[in-house]
């Protein structure tokens, strides 16, 4: 499904992603809802950080989460466990050879998936056969590029480039979330719509500042230096220097930037 996940999945990895989806609901999700009885695909569903979301605001519909990784599928189906959510069923399967029939579903639901494919097209093909006609698609995506803070930092800066250009050497495109309006008008989707989510934080939005600054970007970026230094892509005390001053902008002078972007397109 991913030709190869930049983060890894490592038990750091899943709370990263928990944090990330926990801070970050209302501001992704509060206009993400489905009708009693319709079947949503969400591909590509990782430890369940956005299904328990998905699931717990629309019970009555019925969800089909899938994944390639089988230890983040056990992730997920633990914490819809714990949540007593019962309308999610969880299934082990490729996006690029999905064990489903042609216009299977009535909406297809993927988030931070594209950023990680070197075939978007390809991969938005293959979501859309399973999904009816008059259907919806709904992505959501960032774009690290979208990135600013303060203090200011020429070597945090530098330090999320080496984010950017060690997922874009594993055929990624952490960039995506600015190209989304016209991938899924390519893909053929009708009706598209894509909204920024912009996220601000300061020392006043401490749910923000630790679940999303500190715990999600900060520590995102902080996991790929084996890689940016295997990459020769910076030097380790530049890197390292980058990191703290990215987790300097959670102190009490700092803030942080970060834009999301969500789209909404129909199958025609």
């Amino acid at each position: 499904m991913r030709d190869d996940y930049v983060h890894g999945y490592s038990e750091r990895e899943r709370q990263r992603l928990g944090d990330q989806a926990a801070s970050l609901a209302e501001i992704l999700h509060h206009d993400t809802g489905f009708g009693a009885g319709e079947r949503v695909l969400e591909a590509g569903c990782g430890v369940g950080s956005q299904t328990v979301t998905l699931a717990a605001a629309s019970p009555e519909t019925q969800f089909t989460s899938i994944d390639i990784s089988e230890p983040s599928l056990a992730a997920a189906r633990t914490a819809v466990a714990e949540r007593g959510l019962t309308n999610v069923t969880f299934a082990h399967a490729d996006i690029f050879d999905l064990p489903y029939a042609d216009d299977s579903f009535d909406h297809v639901f993927i988030c931070f998936v594209l950023e990680h494919m070197s075939d978007p097209a390809g991969t938005l093909a293959a979501l859309l056969r399973v999904l009816r006609p008059g259907g919806s698609l709904t992505v959501i995506e960032g774009d690290h590029g979208s990135t600013f803070f303060s203090p200011d930092s020429d070597a945090a800066r530098d330090a999320v480039r080496c984010l950017i250009e060690a997922q874009a050497a594993v055929g990624g495109d952490s960039l995506i979330g600015r190209r989304l309006y016209p991938v899924l008008c390519s893909a053929g989707l009708t009706d598209v719509l894509v909204s920024p989510r912009f996220v601000y934080v300061d020392n006043s939005r401490p749910q923000l500042e630790d679940g999303f600054t500190r715990n999600t970007f900060a520590a995102m970026v902080e996991g790929v230096r084996d890689q940016a230094l295997s990459l020769g892509l910076i030097e380790p005390e530049r890197f390292d220097q980058g990191v703290a001053d990215l987790y300097a902008a959670t102190g009490p002078e700092g803030t942080f930037c970060y834009t999301f972007f969500k789209g909404v397109g129909v199958k025609g």
